[in-house]
């Protein structure tokens, strides 16, 4: 499973010219889900997400988590984070779950993100969707379960 989270003051996901989703100050969370991915790989990632410490306290350092900053979470399932384009010029997703299993995944990590009490906002899976942001840093990071990298 993989994640690119980005620091937000704000972030909100459109489809078909509608808001769906929207936060304030907190984390937009791209989603990507792999063929291999498992309830396992769930609890660690939201683990990670919801405690990294990228938010700054009063001397202005990177010390705080979501949850100590009450953050709100934006989260859009994303299949094209598992595109390799290590050969050719088109991406190859075979190593993205699709479908079905993926949805219920997704579904997963949105309640397991609930269950530790923060704001949780969504997109709509599989749809095309217009994400915005207002990056606040700018802080993004890349995240794997698999720690691949």
């Amino acid at each position: 499973m993989r994640a690119v989270v980005q620091r937000v003051l704000s972030s909100k996901v459109t489809v078909s010219g509608e808001i769906v989703g929207e936060i304030e100050k907190g984390f937009n969370v791209l989603l990507g889900i792999q063929k291999e991915d498992t309830e396992d790989d769930i609890k660690y990632l939201v683990d990670k997400i919801i405690n990294l410490r990228v938010f700054t306290d009063d001397n202005d350092k990177m010390n705080l988590s979501l949850l100590d900053v009450k953050g709100e979470l934006l989260i859009v399932s994303q299949f094209t984070l598992y595109g390799d384009c290590r050969r050719g010029r088109r991406p190859s997703f075979i190593e993205a779950l699709g479908g079905e299993e993926a949805e219920r995944l997704y579904e997963i990590f949105l309640e397991k993100c609930r269950e530790c009490g923060l704001k949780v906002e969504k997109g709509i899976f599989g749809a095309d969707m217009k994400v915005s942001i207002e990056n606040d840093g700018p802080v993004t990071l890349l995240l794997e379960s698999k720690k691949t990298f």
